[in-house]
């Protein structure tokens, strides 16, 4: 009895260390994790930067107001959400096998991996967040430019705590989108894939004919005003604690393979 019971103890106390491991783990790959989708970035803003110049100085005062307003719809800082659903599936991909050729039991492992997430959701979000402030304190750049206070994150006046919400609910659906996918992958392989492929095609064209031939896509479009940015952040809780629940279940029944 005694045996067992010390048996426990050690096993519940190896397992925050485990979970602890597997989140530096994560964050092995620093060049990926942190540094390429700042330079990319950059680059993006550069560019941006540069359409600005050529935009507003071949428009007059009377029409910068209405180039400006076409801005709030920029959609050119959405790559580093794309990025993080990359790095989310990467990293279930090369990091799963490793971790438990080390004895990681699924469950610390993913465990370990959210938690990981969440720290990333977090710093991307509050970068993004920075971003945003110093674009609105410039006065976009000093060119009245808008890529970080785009109508999606909130519009050029949403407070600093709102524009943080609304950034971290996107990181954390692409993150934990990408590692459900990922996960997939490791399950069912090709076949997988194939089949959440075929479901979200159907889905979706399932969901255009509904509101084309019902005319509802007036409707979708209140729907969307009505609730803004930060209803829209909230909204997407739902499908990324679904995403999040999908990748444990199908990791917990997930065989490594080489």
């Amino acid at each position: 009895m005694t045996t067992v019971t010390e048996a426990r103890q050690s096993t519940a106390g190896r397992s925050p260390r485990r979970i602890l491991a597997v989140m530096r783990l994560q964050y092995v790959n620093r060049m990926n994790v942190f540094v390429v989708p700042w330079i990319v970035l950059a680059f993006v803003l550069a560019i941006n930067v540069a359409i600005w110049l050529i935009v507003f100085s071949n428009v007059g005062e009377a029409d910068r107001a209405d180039a400006q307003q076409g801005m709030q719809w920029s959609g050119a800082s959405f790559y580093v959400f794309v990025y993080m659903a990359v790095i989310a599936a990467q990293a279930i991909v090369y990091t799963f096998p490793f971790a438990l050729g080390f004895s990681t039991t699924r469950r610390d492992y993913y465990l370990g991996t959210a938690l990981a997430f969440l720290g990333l959701g977090v710093l991307y979000a509050a970068a993004m967040t920075l971003l945003a402030w110093i674009e609105q304190l410039s006065d976009g750049w000093g060119l009245g430019g808008i890529m970080f206070t785009a109508v999606y994150f909130g519009g050029p006046d949403a407070p600093v705590y709102v524009r943080f919400f609304v950034f971290l609910s996107l990181f954390l659906f692409c993150l934990f989108l990408g590692s459900t996918i990922s996960a997939i992958w490791m399950r069912w392989r090709v076949y997988g894939m194939l089949v959440f492929g075929a479901a979200v095609a159907i889905v979706v064209l399932g969901l255009i004919a509904l509101f084309t031939f019902t005319g509802s896509w007036g409707l979708v479009g209140d729907w969307f005003a009505t609730n803004g940015a930060v209803g829209m952040a909230l909204w997407l809780l739902i499908p990324t604690l679904i995403a999040a629940l999908s990748g444990y279940f199908i990791l917990s029944r997930a065989t490594p393979r080489g």
